[in-house]
């Protein structure tokens, strides 16, 4: 079941490309974007995450923090993110723990991988409660970026 508009964002503390905890609760009094996505270096992921990069001046200046989360290790993500020069933060949900309380994993994915993010999106408001929630069922699709940039205007 996967979180819905009007309910508290779960709480979590990841690990950054650089290795540092990051919380949501750092980002009270702001709005995030929270993108999940499958797996670092697949077509689509890196469609949806260099969609978010060439916006990030827009959700900047209305004072939204935007946040990539996966599966992926925080060594494979500090690759991606240096090869598609990302502005904004990727957090390794290694252990599938924060995916999982959003309701956005896949139990199994393609190739018999399992435990795999969902293609999802979620804004969070200044209070850290939902305001937006897009869970993919199909990883080829992606995000409604304008509904994203509607609700964070």
């Amino acid at each position: 079941m996967s979180v819905k508009p009007g309910q508290a964002a779960p709480q979590f503390s990841l690990l950054s490309t650089t290795l540092k905890q990051v919380s949501l609760a750092d980002f009270k009094g702001k709005k995030v974007v929270i993108h999940f996505f499958p797996l670092a270096f697949t077509g689509v992921c890196t469609t949806q995450l260099c969609t978010m990069r060439d916006s990030f001046g827009y959700y900047d200046g209305l004072n939204a923090t935007i946040l990539g989360i996966s599966v992926d290790s925080p060594f494979t993500l500090a690759k991606f993110k240096e090869e598609n020069n990302y502005q904004f933060d990727l957090l390794s949900d290694f252990n599938k723990e924060v995916s999982s309380a959003f309701g956005a994993l896949y139990e199994e994915f393609v190739l018999g991988l399992k435990g795999v993010s969902k293609r999802a999106a979620f804004v969070i408001d200044e209070n850290q409660d939902v305001i937006y929630a897009e869970v993919l069922e199909d990883a080829g699709n992606l995000p409604d970026f304008a509904a994203i940039a509607e609700i964070v205007k």
